[in-house]
């Protein structure tokens, strides 16, 4: 059997900085879908809808590959709470980024509007038009992205933490150099 590996697989490292910035650039879209009624609601609402399937799309691939390579292991001096920690976070943020695009386009199905990726490709509805469940679906998109949010305001600190403090070589194992490398 060969040594782990000190990095994660080229793919991985891709696909998270790719959805690293998506997700952060989805997060702020929705919070100015959230404070504008003017006409860069409807901009921010049309680059909204196709982001989140494409992270919905990019997500699945990403777990295929998570559970398809194999990853560097975490420093052995690690407390079991950040151990337990990075693990339930990574749960989280992989959960989130499944929900959160689907419970946006069953709010959209709710709200009986047709599911628009482009002026051409219509998505399915995932349930009927239902204005109560719409309301449900939008506090609970609402609410979850905050708790991505600050998911991932908590993943950034302990990247940092390990980059910067710690300087065990989790964060190069993401970004493919050396500690050294400078």
């Amino acid at each position: 059997m060969s040594a782990q590996p000190r990095f994660f697989a080229p793919l991985a490292r891709l696909l998270h900085w790719v959805m690293a910035l998506m997700i952060i650039a989805m997060l702020f879209i929705g919070a100015g879908l959230a404070a504008s009624v003017s006409e860069r609601h409807e901009w921010l609402l049309h680059l909204h809808k196709p982001l989140g399937i494409a992270i919905l799309a990019l997500v699945i691939v990403r777990l295929v590959v998570r559970f398809s390579t194999r990853q560097p292991p975490l420093p052995a001096d690690l407390p079991l709470w950040q151990v337990l920690a990075a693990k339930a976070s990574h749960l989280v943020l992989y959960g989130l980024m499944l929900v959160l695009p689907l419970l946006g386009w069953a709010m959209i199905s709710a709200a009986g509007d047709p599911v628009m990726l482009s002026s051409s490709v219509q998505l399915p509805a995932l349930v009927a038009a239902n204005a109560p469940l719409f309301a449900l679906l939008r506090r609970a998109h609402g609410f979850l992205a905050y708790v991505l949010f600050f998911t991932v305001l908590a993943h950034l600190a302990a990247a940092l933490f390990h980059g910067w403090i710690r300087r065990d070589g989790v964060l190069q194992s993401m970004t493919g150099r050396d500690a050294g490398a400078d």
